[in-house]
């Protein structure tokens, strides 16, 4: 279907600025905190401290990184401190030490990890009275920095059997208010015409660095789903053999799905039959668009469509894209090149739009996740897009 030009809105919007003052500041960083305890409240010294999965971090662990991420950005590199334990920097340093040894090691245990979060935000709070946001890149860093990973100890929660009854029902909750799904085969789309558009993040406001420079795209005509693919749909695939036809299958999807024995992740079974279909993997989600006689969208023609059109579920689970992970023309790494410039080329793949997990503050329209097309922890989905017709 043609789009009206009264339809010419989104869920998306650009990322908000920067905190404009201390107070302001000191509230986003008390809500952040409040949420990554609230997670944690429940849960025993042992469902801390064990790994609950091999690619995931111990959710102790990620309490001392987020201690020590915003300890050596707010209060070293910004207020110019010491750091509060400079023996713990290689420890909680993602590269230094990746997820595959974080059980192993001997990091805090859960009250002195506690704690170092009280003892690290004193010393934020100190920072920030006496010289303030300044041009809040900083604050904005740290902060976005411990929303998100809310969301990664979300998806450990997730694996484990532990996330609250409240947020399982977020998962579940339909698309449709009505409950009623729609089958794939029976898409509702949205029709783009070509044309170009201003992709990625403008001057104003905080952005990563993988979302600058804006530059102009051109696009050709294309045709996107209204919603992503529900569960129903998701499983209808799968029952009528969607996972044991090679044909739709990438040749790298095929040799992972045969080598792990891959079938539908078991949330969707247990899911509402309208809810969008989460923890799907790149690989499936490739797999479901070819039978589907579909594709995944571009990176381009998904920005394009979230920032121009009425996209439906937007929000609810990551979407995936077709496009691998590169910085944009004239792209340059900042305040460091390990928060993206590191994962650049062609083993990782661009996830847009956020999940019910997302911070609002994160999911921006032109902010971009990327994952390995073999991950299903992600809470991601898929939306169907093809070729105008």
């Amino acid at each position: 279907m043609e789009l009206p030009a009264a339809m010419a809105s989104t869920a998306l919007t650009p990322s908000p600025t920067a905190a404009a003052s201390p107070q302001e500041a000191l509230a986003a960083l008390r809500d952040a905190r409040l949420q990554t305890l609230t997670l944690v409240a429940g849960l025993s010294e042992r469902e801390l401290e064990q790994v609950h999965s091999p690619i995931m971090s111990p959710l102790v662990w990620d309490l001392g990184h987020i201690a020590a991420y915003e300890d050596l950005w707010l209060a070293h590199r910004y207020g110019e401190l010491e750091l509060l334990r400079p023996d713990l920097a290689d420890l909680y340093d993602a590269f230094e030490t990746p997820r595959a040894v974080r059980g192993d090691i001997d990091a805090l245990g859960v009250a002195d990890a506690r704690a170092y979060l009280e003892d690290v935000r004193a010393r934020s709070n100190d920072v920030l009275a006496r010289r303030g946001v300044g041009d809040g890149v900083v604050f904005e860093l740290v902060l976005r920095h411990e929303l998100q990973h809310s969301e990664t100890m979300r998806q450990t929660l997730a694996i484990a059997g532990l996330l609250s009854p409240a947020e399982e029902a977020e998962i579940a909750r339909p698309l449709d208010p009505s409950g009623s799904g729609e089958d794939g085969e029976e898409q509702e789309w949205l029709t783009l015409p070509a044309g170009e558009f201003a992709m990625g993040a403008g001057p104003e406001g905080f952005s990563y660095d993988n979302e600058r420079p804006r530059h102009t795209v051109q696009t050709a005509a294309f045709r996107i789903a209204r919603r992503p693919v529900s569960a129903e749909s998701w499983m209808r695939f799968s029952d009528s053999g969607g996972y044991e036809q090679e044909r739709w299958w990438s040749p790298e999807g095929w040799a992972w799905k045969q080598e792990l024995q891959i079938g539908p992740h078991p949330a969707l079974e247990m899911s509402h039959p309208s809810a969008p279909a989460v923890h799907i993997s790149w690989f499936e989600a490739d797999a479901y668009a070819r039978a589907h006689g579909s594709r995944l969208p571009t990176e381009a023609e998904w920005e394009r469509a979230a920032g121009s059109t009425a996209l439906a579920g937007v929000g609810r689970v990551w979407e995936w894209t077709d496009t691998r992970f590169h910085g944009y023309p004239g792209f340059v790494a900042h305040p460091y090149r390990e928060y993206s410039e590191v994962f650049f080329g062609d083993s990782y793949r661009v996830l847009r739009g956020g999940s019910w997990a997302t911070s609002a503050r994160v999911a921006g329209l032109s902010f971009r996740n990327w994952d390995l097309p073999l991950r299903r922890q992600i809470f991601a989905g898929v939306r169907l897009a093809g070729d105008a017709q």
